[in-house]
């Protein structure tokens, strides 16, 4: 089986589980999904950070980019969540880079 179709296939594999994951995690909690969502409650938590590096326009620290997050989506994102999300897309070479130990910045072509 060649790289890219393995490649293809775990992707698909791993963000059905994502999805299955989070509805158990709702379920847990006693939320109900709601049938209409603003903008800013279906971005991820990678979109969130995506936008806030944007108008930055500069690298952030974690701790910025957190404080950002909430500041301009209301919402609190998990450290250890992002951080894996975005060291994920980063090796995979989307939209982000690590400038230094928990230092984001956007890739040239993702801006």
């Amino acid at each position: 089986m060649s790289n890219d179709i393995k490649d293809t296939i775990l992707s698909t594999i791993e963000a059905s589980l994502d999805a299955q994951l989070r509805a158990v995690r709702r379920l847990r909690k006693g939320d109900k999904p709601e049938a209409k969502h603003s903008r800013k409650s279906r971005l991820s938590q990678v979109d969130m950070a995506f936008d806030v590096l944007k108008k930055a326009d500069e690298p952030l620290h974690i701790s910025d980019l957190l404080d950002r997050i909430h500041s301009a989506f209301g919402i609190r994102v998990d450290r250890d969540s992002l951080v894996s999300s975005l060291a994920k897309k980063i090796s995979r070479g989307d939209r982000f880079v690590r400038i230094e130990r928990n230092t984001f910045a956007l890739r040239k072509e993702g801006k």
